[in-house]
């Protein structure tokens, strides 16, 4: 996909069992870009790098590295003590995809808010993983999802992850804090648990799940990240987060690592980006809390 003259180790296998090479992972992300940025623009980032390939040591990256130099855009960010201020990555242009594909970035990880506000995120999270790989099970709790979603005037948008879930996202205009997306969001997962209780449960400890699928809203905090639209993952076959058009649930044999490296080009040439224009659809957290209060 990319001439060995751009990347470093161009050989080196970096998804062995599949035989993608760094090569091949860097010509993805440049040629995913126009698709991918968007979705990364002004946003910190978070690295999962496997300079050796998956046979090898991975490491989450979070901090701006000197060596990256003026190829990767850096943004101050105060957080709470004991970390302080950290210089976070920024990534918005495809030379700096490449740059950070070649330095062994498989995966992507992203924040839910951009730079010009970094305290009001203008995305709200439900991460979904069956307890049990169960699809039909992951389908029907992400349709209910987005059913409380739209009950509470949002705009609800899915995507497989790669891994073994969905994300469940609605775009938000950047007017209230974390605190008050997680609270809300928080108030949703409990009110599908409690009206789904033998599927559904909020219980973080894993022992007190019992089975049931975890609406998980983690996501939503300040200095969080999520996986990024188009990125790939640290899994053999080199599985791609791929957003979704909703009606494309229905498909049978779909999973969440139904797309790949190898696949997923044929698919955007196809359907192009269902989450183009996401943000034409940005909902108001206090119209959404107001119309989740009117439920009751």
């Amino acid at each position: 996909m990319t001439a060995p003259d751009d990347v470093s180790r161009p050989d080196k296998a970096l998804y062995p069992e599949a035989g993608w090479t760094k090569a091949d992972v860097v010509g993805y992300y440049r040629r995913v870009a126009e698709y991918m940025l968007p979705h990364l623009a002004g946003r910190p980032l978070t690295l999962h790098r496997f300079p050796d390939g998956l046979d090898g040591e991975g490491f989450f990256q979070q901090a701006w590295a000197e060596h990256f130099g003026e190829r990767v855009e850096r943004l101050a960010i105060r957080h709470e003590k004991p970390t302080g201020w950290v210089e976070h990555m920024r990534c918005d242009d495809a030379d700096c995809l490449a740059f950070l594909a070649d330095q062994g970035t498989l995966t992507f990880h992203r924040w839910a808010a951009r730079s010009r506000a970094l305290d009001r995120p203008d995305l709200m999270i439900f991460d979904l993983d069956p307890p049990d790989g169960d699809m039909g099970e992951l389908k029907r709790a992400a349709r209910r999802v987005a059913a409380l979603m739209r009950d509470c005037q949002l705009s609800p948008f899915v995507m497989t992850t790669g891994s073994t879930g969905l994300h469940v996202v609605a775009p938000l205009r950047p007017q209230a804090d974390f605190d008050a997306v997680r609270a809300l969001a928080g108030r949703m997962a409990g009110r599908l648990a409690a009206e789904f209780p033998d599927e559904l449960t909020t219980e973080q400890r894993i022992e007190a799940r019992e089975g049931r699928l975890y609406l998980d809203v983690m996501r939503n905090a300040f200095g969080q990240t999520a996986v990024a639209p188009y990125s790939l993952r640290a899994r053999p076959g080199a599985p791609v987060a791929t957003p979704l058009d909703w009606v494309e649930l229905d498909k049978g044999g779909l999973r969440s690592d139904s797309y790949t490296l190898e696949n997923v080009f044929r698919r955007l040439g196809q359907k192009g980006d269902p989450w183009a224009r996401m943000f034409d659809h940005a909902g108001d957290l206090a119209a959404a809390r107001q119309a989740f209060e009117a439920l009751d």
